[in-house]
């Protein structure tokens, strides 16, 4: 795994395969039920940070331009 929102993605749509998965058991399903909830917990964070390097990235460029002025340094990413 890359770490990429494509990434996250595909893990999301493998895991809506499970929970379709007819042949489960009530158990196969309650364990699957349970790993669902923390993978969404965990990608809900995932989106909500990328949403913050956005803004940051827009903010930046809004009242500094695409140049000069940098962003804090615990803002700053691999832009």
């Amino acid at each position: 795994m890359k770490n990429t929102l494509v990434d996250l993605n595909n893990i999301l749509f493998e895991q809506l395969e499970r929970l379709n998965d007819d042949s489960l058991s009530d158990e196969e399903m309650e364990m699957q039920l349970k790993r669902t909830d923390q993978i969404v917990k965990v990608s809900e964070k995932i989106i909500s940070n990328g949403e913050l390097a956005f803004k940051a990235i827009q903010h930046k460029d809004k009242y500094y331009g695409t140049g000069g002025k940098q962003l804090p340094p615990m803002l700053e990413g691999d832009w």
